[in-house]
């Protein structure tokens, strides 16, 4: 080793041999790395995209589409609501336009393929309809007239409900949020002037909330088990239009907790045109196998007009909820004007019966 080479060397040694004559332990020196960059911060945990989206997230967005409806619930003064249940495939006979159309599917606003359409009068009349297309057309006329009917029904219903004395919303039209039955229960209730709730799932196709929703209420979620939940929560009645899949599923989901009393409340069932159900299921068949109880029909009523179902909901929610809810109210005010006693004992067991 020349001079030259080993002063080089006892330079790039001396700091080690000073810091071993002062007892600091020696720092390895890696060559070739440099500087690294300046490290950007870290994203919060409840900020990260990737994870939130991720399988490892999948508990959180969970429980967002639980807290996140019931914030917004309480902020807007949500007390209860009616859900209407039906078909998403059809439209109802529009003022300018009165050709019907079949959707193509749950959800969808793409139109179902031309095989599929309800015939119209001159496809008929020349004889170019399928007996599918005939069908549907007689179909179709009958699936408006049920448009029309739910958003009446949800007109009427809300316009008692909003007479109904309360700080909160009481009794209001709930829908799936989509086309067809769900948007005449919305629409019926927005031209009453009341709120209305939308809870619209994501789906894998093109599909968009109705324009009648509540914009506060308006609500779409990933997981059908979620919005199931909140159907389920604040209803104080159910009425069921006629539908397919989705609506048969809903309906005999809330039936079998309230045949199961896994509802802690009396739900009031209406279930709309027995014409077009009793067509679909035959339940005393499953009475005369025994597969469900005699008093399980007693879980639901038939209605056949607008009308017939609004008495059947207002006799519902006025037994189960605000008759009692009156004589709660009551009570209490007896009790802070006389401690200690009750309504029966100042009025006796008969006068105190009939003011409940």
């Amino acid at each position: 080793m020349s001079n030259r080479e080993q002063e080089s060397e006892d330079r790039e040694l001396e700091p080690v041999r000073n810091a071993a004559a002062e007892g600091i332990p020696p720092v390895a020196v890696i060559s070739g790395n440099g500087a690294p960059p300046p490290l950007e911060r870290a994203p919060l945990a409840y900020e990260n995209s990737g994870f939130l989206n991720s399988a490892d997230g999948r508990l959180i967005r969970i429980v967002a589409e639980y807290m996140e409806p019931l914030a917004r619930f309480r902020h807007e003064q949500i007390q209860d609501t009616v859900v209407f249940f039906g078909s998403a495939r059809f439209r109802g006979r529009e003022e300018a336009n009165h050709e019907l159309e079949l959707l193509d599917n749950t959800g969808s606003l793409q139109a179902a393929p031309s095989e599929e359409q309800p015939a119209k009068a001159p496809e008929i009349v020349a004889g170019r309809a399928s007996d599918l297309q005939r069908k549907r057309a007689v179909a179709a006329v009958q699936m408006a007239r049920y448009y029309e009917d739910a958003r009446r029904l949800a007109h009427m219903l809300t316009s008692w409900s909003t007479k109904i004395p309360s700080r909160r919303h009481r009794f209001v039209v709930t829908s799936g949020g989509g086309p067809g039955i769900m948007e005449a229960a919305n629409r019926g209730a927005y031209e009453a002037g009341g709120k209305t709730i939308g809870m619209n799932i994501r789906l894998p196709f093109e599909q968009h909330p109705n324009p009648y929703i509540t914009p506060a209420l308006n609500f779409e979620f990933h997981y059908f088990f979620m919005r199931k939940l909140w159907f389920a929560y604040l209803a104080k009645a159910l009425v069921v239009f006629p539908g397919g899949f989705g609506t048969l599923d809903e309906m005999f989901e809330i039936l079998t907790l309230a045949q199961t009393h896994k509802l802690a409340k009396k739900i009031t069932v209406v279930i709309y045109g027995p014409e077009y159900w009793k067509k679909v299921f035959n339940l005393d068949a499953l009475v005369e196998t025994g597969a469900i109880s005699p008093k399980d029909i007693e879980l639901f009523k038939f209605a056949e007009t607008p009308e017939q179902a609004f008495e059947m909901l207002c006799q519902g929610l006025t037994e189960n909820y605000l008759v009692p809810e009156a004589t709660a109210a009551a009570e209490h005010a007896f009790q802070e004007l006389m401690p200690g006693w009750t309504l029966e004992d100042f009025l006796g067991p008969e006068l105190a019966k009939t003011s409940k």
